[in-house]
């Protein structure tokens, strides 16, 4: 894989080069809460900007249906993105059309341009190979070399992703250069005792590395909602509970083949429990109580793990040498279910052990409740990216990157 060193060494001056981000931020109407993935793509941007490029940044917001929609445009990430450069950002208001052709034909070496939301245009995102491809071919013609740097968005098999580095010289930004090492830390050759720490709504979301992880961890912590189903799934009642009812016999097969392989699967043991879910908008007071994670109410359901299983996961997390991190221990949006992910994340501050929080929900929990992100050893910027690779899956995004 060609990496930006690679290509700066071989010169870049003058040319238009394709960055694909991922500028995927959260927003509150046009109001930026997260800037943590445009924070990320700047080594690459501002490294190719000095040097002389041409920088043409490109990428997806959301899920629009393939035509524009003002709720998704990227017109804020490109204001965020000139602020954090200290110049002004170019903004071509469609994805291959008149604007975005004046936009990057009235580009001067060194300065940089965005395209509108990729996913405004059906080919980005079609099943249909010649779709796509025509939509790789158009976004081709304003560019003469490619950059991938939106590791957020590798595992998908989208025009900008896969089909065009084949139609450019590409390499590898520094973001995802950055990503894979550590990716590969965590796969190849890692260092025992390896703990994994799983949580977030859906234990559907987490089969997959789940299963491949039973192969190379020493433990794995579980927490949120997909707690639940695991508790389920040991004989316990979980009164309303969030529960994936069809997921319980899978569940139940890995606590059985964790047991046969000597993984120490570690659960809740008590929980703070809600007669209703949380109003995130207002914060209103919950007034949880703490119940044993056996003694579920049946009128209450569990939003968050409770003091004992804190202390419980902390004191896994002490002596490990290398922790992943996917998916929050709560509801940690709300002040009153916070705690349990925020002692999660500051067991990974005190161990010092290589930690990787796996994007997500995770990275934005760690922004949201004042931790330092260089108190992590990594934060990644792909939630779902991260997970697929843990899985062993060929990520479309990093196979075209490939030579």
């Amino acid at each position: 894989m060609k990496t930006i060193d690679q290509l700066l060494a071989d010169g870049v001056a003058g040319k238009r080069v394709f960055v694909r981000a991922d500028l995927n931020v959260p927003l509150d109407g046009t109001t930026i809460t997260d800037d943590g993935r445009i924070r990320a793509v700047l080594p690459t941007v501002t490294r190719l900007a000095e040097a002389g490029a041409r920088v043409v940044v490109a990428s997806h917001l959301g899920r629009p249906k393939g035509a524009p929609d003002p709720a998704f445009s990227l017109a804020p990430a490109a204001a965020r993105l000139g602020e954090l450069l200290g110049t002004e950002v170019a903004f071509a208001t469609d994805t291959v059309g008149a604007s975005a052709r004046a936009a990057v034909g009235g580009l001067a070496d060194g300065r940089v341009a965005v395209l509108e939301n990729l996913r405004f245009n059906p080919g980005e995102t079609a099943k249909d190979d010649a779709e796509r491809g025509a939509f790789a071919d158009a976004l081709a013609a304003l560019a003469d070399v490619y950059v991938g740097d939106g590791f957020g968005a590798v595992h998908r098999k989208h025009a900008s992703v896969y089909d065009l580095p084949a139609r450019l010289p590409h390499a590898a930004g520094q973001l995802i250069a950055a990503e894979v090492a550590v990716l590969r830390r965590l796969t190849e050759d890692v260092e025992r005792p390896y703990a994994v720490v799983l949580g977030g709504a859906k234990v559907s979301d987490k089969l997959g590395v789940i299963d491949h992880l039973l192969e190379k961890a020493d433990r794995i912590l579980i927490g949120g909602g997909m707690a639940y189903t695991f508790l389920k799934a040991q004989g316990h009642e979980i009164g309303t509970s969030l529960l994936q009812e069809d997921q319980v016999p899978a569940v139940r097969d890995y606590l059985k083949r964790a047991q046969e392989r000597g993984v120490e699967f570690v659960l809740p043991v008590d929980v703070l429990v809600s007669p209703e879910f949380p109003d995130l908008g207002t914060k209103a007071p919950a007034h949880p109580a703490v119940v044993a994670a056996d003694a579920i109410p049946a009128d209450r359901q569990g939003l968050d793990i409770g003091p004992a299983s804190r202390e419980l996961y902390a004191s896994k997390l002490a002596d490990a040498a290398t922790v992943f991190w996917n998916g929050p221990m709560g509801v940690f949006e709300h002040p009153d279910f916070a705690g349990g992910t925020r002692e999660v994340a500051q067991a990974l501050v005190d161990t010092p052990a290589f930690t990787v929080v796996g994007g997500g929900d995770s990275a934005a929990a760690v922004r949201i409740l004042g931790f330092d992100e260089a108190a992590f050893g990594h934060i990644s910027t792909g939630g779902g990216a991260s997970l697929e690779y843990l899985e062993g899956r060929t990520l479309p995004g990093l196979a075209a990157l490939e030579d």
